[in-house]
């Protein structure tokens, strides 16, 4: 693969080159040399989190994603990196991009295999461009966004999408030929609040009365809820929440993709982020929310229940999240894609970035265009929805 000389750096010779790879398996590579890029801000970018996925067979193998990890290096040194991944299929993507695939087959073009970077199953924000601390940071990044150009060119793919990129990376790869794509997401944000009584005060009374009526209704039933962290949860704990999230999928006609020994795995080696919300009537789990705490940002993830209890998923994946937001200082709260009923919750509309590369030209204007229209369109949904804010004054963050 092709290096490009970076500049002179903080932490690296002048005239030093950048040596791209890619790798297969994510536990070819040292943790902690994983770690120093991905930093602890997002917790869905370490390696912990990435190797288990690989390790119990939710990536790889028959699963449709098979890892491509672009690795950087200075000498032998890892200096950036990108997780990404050939797709033989759009499942776990959160991106909606079937109608594209459903366009190239009546073209008489694969739309499959594709190169993505993306965390599977996991729609939540993050830089994709990763960097060592201190590094030259537009000399790394240029070099994975042209690696992975280059892999895509090679490797026959119909195209190469960044899926939930920051703002910075996005940027980036705009700059570099890539069409930008946005989505629509709700956060909630946390203002200093107290207590969850003081954040009740900032809503409109309709809206305050409708949520201490549905905590009323969670917490009046026979069952005990518990927040517990990876620390606190057991293997038995896990192996319920796994129940729970599978019996979901069966009912929806989806499919688990996650394992038990993924979510054991997750729990013992990253027991400050993993977290589970877990309903109990006696012995029995009957409901769970499965979550994870990054620097200043709680994620909310999947959920599980075995019979319908009167507004316990309200209680469970957004009002015990809030508090422990609160509790804990935590800037934000993601409680994963789609949902307009989070809105009048507390959850704010906020703009999603993905950016996407097309080998064949004609496809890469006709998308383009789509995109163009698309976002016009979520703009025009997200200011629709902004008007409908339950606060009694509206958030500074109202768009993101």
């Amino acid at each position: 693969m092709a290096s490009t000389a970076a500049p002179d750096t903080p932490s690296e010779p002048a005239g030093t080159t950048l040596r791209a790879t890619v790798s297969d398996s994510l536990s070819d590579v040292p943790a902690h040399a994983w770690n120093r890029l991905a930093g602890d801000e997002n917790p869905f970018l370490r390696h912990e989190f990435l190797v288990a996925l690989e390790r119990h067979g939710c990536v790889g193998e028959d699963s449709g994603w098979y890892p491509r990890h672009l690795l950087v290096y200075a000498k032998d040194r890892l200096v950036g990196a990108a997780p990404m991944y050939i797709k033989v299929h759009s499942f776990g993507e959160f991106g909606s991009d079937w109608a594209w695939a459903d366009a190239y087959q009546r073209a008489g073009l694969a739309y499959y295999p594709k190169l993505v970077s993306a965390i599977p199953f996991t729609p939540a924000t993050g830089k994709r461009l990763l960097c060592a601390p201190g590094a030259d940071s537009a000399a790394i990044k240029a070099t994975i966004i042209e690696a992975a150009l280059e892999v895509a060119r090679s490797s026959g793919v119909s195209s190469l999408q960044w899926l939930f990129a920051s703002e910075d990376d996005d940027r980036m790869l705009q700059a570099r030929g890539h069409a930008a794509r946005i989505g629509c997401q709700y956060h909630w944000h946390n203002h200093g609040y107290r207590d969850f009584q003081d954040y009740l005060e900032h809503l409109r009374s309709k809206r305050r009365k409708q949520v201490r009526r549905e905590r009323r209704e969670a917490n009046a039933s026979d069952v005990e809820i518990q927040v517990l962290s990876g620390s606190e949860a057991s293997e038995a704990d896990w192996h319920a929440y796994h129940g729970l999230y599978s019996a979901t999928y069966d009912r929806k006609w989806g499919y688990p993709s996650l394992t038990p020994e993924f979510f054991c795995d997750v729990g013992a080696s990253m027991p400050e982020s993993a977290m589970l919300v877990l309903a109990r009537r006696g012995q029995a789990c009957i409901a769970g929310a499965h979550l994870y705490r990054g620097r200043d940002v709680l994620y909310g993830r999947n959920w599980g229940c075995r019979e319908y209890l009167p507004s316990l998923h309200f209680e469970m994946c957004y009002y015990r999240g809030i508090e422990y937001c609160i509790d804990k200082g935590l800037a934000v709260f993601e409680a994963g894609a789609q949902g307009e009923h989070k809105i009048w919750r507390g959850f704010l509309p906020q703009v999603t970035h993905s950016a996407n590369w097309f080998r064949d030209d004609r496809f890469r204007d006709a998308i383009g265009d789509f995109l163009r229209r698309e976002g016009a369109q979520i703009k025009e949904h997200m200011d629709v929805m902004g008007e409908h804010l339950p606060f009694r004054n509206v958030p500074d963050e109202r768009h993101g």
